[in-house]
């Protein structure tokens, strides 16, 4: 039985279709990874999974009938030498009536220390149906020793929260800010995966 030999050329084409194939294939799995984290932050943002919160939409000329209560938490990562607590603790407001609630860091340090913070709400499902107007989160804050500083937040709520089978008998949502050193020691806490994105401050004082 005669074996015939592959022609040379032809094998070299295969073998180049193959490499460049193989090539591609790990360039694409290469890419879906790294587009993961952006691909699933700007899936959590416009759809407020995870207690994304919604941003920059102005609320409602008329609210709804149907309350909510606000409360405010506040978190410190150990090593950051601030007193960080809410000023506000709770609030009840309409459904699609503007809220300002503040917030107060100190200083607890001889040196200056700059801190960041990151921030969603609870339950979950209720973050397409929270919205901040301006905020302090992911914004630089340093502090001289003993200083204070007053971070207000404003916000409302969607009035379709009192419509949606699956909120509708939600009567109280909470607001969690936690201030971290940096951003990268909120990606290593795992605070970055459902932290709401920035707006902006509308004003930030110190004394």
């Amino acid at each position: 039985m005669r074996i015939e030999r592959p022609d040379p050329a032809t094998l070299a084409r295969k073998n180049k279709r193959l490499a460049l194939a193989s090539f591609g294939f790990v360039a694409f799995m290469v890419g879906v990874s790294f587009a993961a984290v952006p691909l699933y932050d700007l899936f959590c943002r416009v759809t407020g999974f995870g207690g994304t919160p919604m941003i920059g939409q102005a609320a409602p000329a008329a609210p709804g009938e149907a309350t909510i209560t606000v409360r405010f938490n506040a978190n410190t990562q150990p090593n950051l030498p601030w007193q960080f607590a809410a000023e506000t603790r709770a609030m009840t407001l309409r459904v699609g009536e503007e809220g300002l609630a503040f917030y107060t860091a100190r200083n607890t340090a001889d040196r200056p220390v700059t801190g960041i913070s990151t921030y969603n709400v609870t339950p979950e499902i209720v973050g397409r149906y929270f919205h901040k107007t301006a905020c302090f989160c992911f914004e630089e804050q340093t502090l001289e020793p003993g200083q204070h500083a007053d971070m207000p937040l404003t916000f409302w709520v969607d009035p379709r929260i009192a419509e949606d089978p699956a909120t509708r008998d939600i009567r109280t949502i909470t607001v969690n800010y936690t201030f971290f050193r940096s951003l990268h020691d909120a990606e290593r806490a795992g605070a970055l995966a459902n932290a709401g994105p920035h707006v902006g401050s509308r004003t930030t004082t110190t004394r």
